[in-house]
């Protein structure tokens, strides 16, 4: 009960988060230089078509109006339409964000297959060679940028040994029409189209390991001083005494409690590629939420750029309250803390 009325709390204070995000980004929108009317119309518009579409979109009211029909759409789950697109904000982001979702998760999914076991080789056998293989990895990957890597694939991998495919999530010669998630691995294998999974997953591949490639060394450098700092508890110590074998102490003692670093940051960075994967999404023409944001801030469409800042929110926000209770189940002092708060 005390750990439900704790994650009640952290429910809250998520809510006020959304509501000083909302608050934020509308009134940065309001102040970036520029006419959202003028840029929509082109600049063989007339001032007063100009003024005209200001009035449609009630740009010429005042900002505290403004803010307040924003939050009333909000709250009926209406995002506007967009200017770029001429379509509801809501049908573009329905359209765009499966594409992301499906990049980001990819991501998330490689670098915990390959970080989390470098980290517990590294740890295994601290300053011999596989630990500084490790670590001269981590920091190769940290210091990389994601645009360079990306592109560097592309060149390696698409072009030069033309191994994968460079751009888009499917092949131009595949006929495939999208199922009810928008989610290219799921829909196939529930329609049983393998040619199109594994036409996906191929095209999956290369925008993925771009982005994973930094968040695998994190993970991997957490691991490994998570684990460490573990081993050197008097639990570990008092089960080496008692015989416990060694793969039993690294497995169950050692890297249980040692997970919930690399699972938070994990978390963190599954909500925040949401947003941030925009970079290598153009790269590899990814048509995603995270590319189309970036369109829509460039022509300052003023309803499509807050609601892919609302959307990368609410999930960022949900995306916590999932760690916490994950959290919470693989560590019971979480819970235990939760008692006292």
């Amino acid at each position: 009960m005390e750990f439900l009325s704790f994650l009640l709390r952290r429910v809250g204070w998520s809510l006020l988060v959304l509501v000083g995000l909302s608050m934020v980004i509308f009134f940065i929108a309001r102040i970036v230089p520029g006419d959202p009317a003028r840029m929509a119309l082109g600049p063989t518009a007339t001032a007063e078509q100009v003024e005209a579409l200001n009035d449609k979109l009630g740009l010429n009211k005042p900002i505290t109006v403004q803010y307040a029909y924003f939050v009333g759409g909000l709250a009926q789950g209406d995002l506007g339409r967009s200017l770029l697109t001429e379509r509801a904000v809501n049908d573009d982001i329905r359209d765009t964000f499966p594409a992301t979702f499906e990049l980001v998760f990819a991501t998330i999914f490689m670098a915990f297959v390959f970080g989390v076991p470098m980290g517990v080789v590294a740890a295994n056998w601290k300053d011999r060679w596989p630990d500084t293989a490790v670590r001269l990895f981590a920091i190769f990957a940290a210091v990389t940028p994601s645009f360079f890597l990306a592109i560097l694939l592309q060149v390696l991998a698409g072009y030069v040994l033309g191994v994968l495919p460079t751009t888009g999530r499917l092949s131009p010669d595949v006929v495939y029409t999208a199922g009810p998630t928008g989610l290219l691995i799921f829909d196939s294998i529930a329609q049983g189209r393998w040619d199109v999974l594994g036409d996906a997953v191929r095209h999956l591949i290369l925008p993925a390991t771009a982005l994973a490639a930094a968040t695998t060394g994190q993970i991997a450098r957490i691991t490994r001083a998570s684990m460490i700092d573990t081993s050197r508890q008097d639990y570990i110590e008092a089960a080496r005494a008692f015989g416990v074998p060694g793969w039993l102490r690294l497995f169950k003692y050692n890297l249980r409690p040692s997970f919930v670093p690399p699972l938070t940051i994990l978390g963190l960075e599954f909500a925040s590629l949401i947003g941030g994967a925009f970079v290598v999404e153009l790269v590899f023409a990814w048509p995603g939420m995270a590319a189309y944001g970036i369109r829509t801030i460039l022509q300052k469409d003023l309803n499509a750029v807050m609601g892919v800042v609302m959307v990368s929110g609410v999930f960022f926000v949900t995306v916590n309250l999932v760690i916490d209770i994950l959290v919470g189940i693989v560590d019971p002092r979480v819970r235990i803390r939760g008692k006292r708060t």
